[in-house]
């Protein structure tokens, strides 16, 4: 199998590209992203491009297979235009032209969901309002569903491990956490590697349609940060909020503010799916992963 990987030097490829060179019925592996490659294998051809810049009819061509991991997830001081034009114009049109090929694996995320408790791939897609990234995840979503139906949409819950967004590993180690009341929120996290081990075997599996990734046990941030930082101390929502916003506004930095409303909702998932038709099981718990 011939496989064409965009967004080849993000923080989930460092843990994917390994996987796919190493695996016996791969053969050759064409990535693409703006930055350098991350990664040097007999196997691996790095493109350093522009999706925009490139024919993807042309680039796909003599490939069975096409990963696409190419996404703006913190837009900095980048337009909503530029962002929307990134992660729903361009990724449209590389699936679209993806549509021949053995396999489409798209990767999602959980956040296309919102909130709820145990959320299989049928419950709704209600992303937190103003979370661009959750919205634009969405929309391909439900764009794939009708237009491609036999590509499959991976849909992680939050990615941890050595390469993790060091926005996420920040968040874990703040000397502060959001006051909420109890009942605090739940989530889910899962593995770097988990979440690469489901790339490959999409790949390899005659599936199709949307797969939940996530590791069993659940955690709050409250009791996780306050394991990592025992002096952390509890502000009000609307002060974290405005923090986050202000933060944003003056230097880009801290993502787009809009994720932070999902604070004191609970996120977890059913990921039967992903054991019964991928034969995928996580290998990491959440416990040591969020505690870094």
């Amino acid at each position: 199998m011939k496989v064409v990987l965009t967004g080849s030097s993000s923080h989930l490829a460092r843990a994917l590209l390994p996987l796919l060179s190493a695996d016996p019925a791969i053969s050759r592996i064409t990535g693409i992203d703006l930055a350098p490659a991350v990664w040097h294998h007999h196997k691996y051809h790095h493109v350093r491009a522009d999706l925009a810049g490139l024919d993807p009819e042309h680039s796909l061509s003599d490939h069975d297979a096409l990963i696409h991991m190419a996404w703006v997830v913190l837009r900095g001081r980048m337009s909503l235009e530029r962002m929307r034009h990134i992660n729903l114009t361009l990724s449209q049109r590389w699936l679209q032209a993806a549509a021949g090929m053995e396999r489409i694996v798209h990767l999602s995320s959980a956040s296309v969901y919102g909130q709820g408790l145990d959320l299989n791939e049928n419950a709704p897609l209600q992303p937190i309002p103003g979370f661009r990234y959750a919205e634009h995840k969405r929309d391909i979503d439900v764009w794939l569903a009708s237009r491609l139906p036999q590509a499959i949409s991976l849909r992680p819950h939050i990615i941890l491990g050595p390469n993790a967004q060091p926005l996420l590993k920040r968040l874990l180690r703040l000397p502060a956490y959001i006051r909420l009341p109890d009942p605090q929120p739940l989530l889910q996290c899962v593995h770097e590697t988990d979440v690469a081990h489901a790339i490959v075997q999409a790949l390899k599996t005659p599936v199709s349609g949307a797969f939940n990734l996530a590791a069993p046990d659940t955690f709050n941030l409250r009791d996780v940060i306050r394991h990592n930082r025992p002096h952390a101390i509890g502000i009000p929502p609307a002060l974290a909020a405005g923090s986050l916003t202000l933060l944003w506004r003056l230097s880009g930095a801290g993502g787009e503010p809009g994720w932070i409303r999902g604070a004191d909702h609970s996120l977890t998932l059913d990921c039967s799916r992903a054991a019964s038709k991928l034969g995928w099981q996580p290998r990491h718990d959440a416990a040591s992963l969020v505690r870094v």
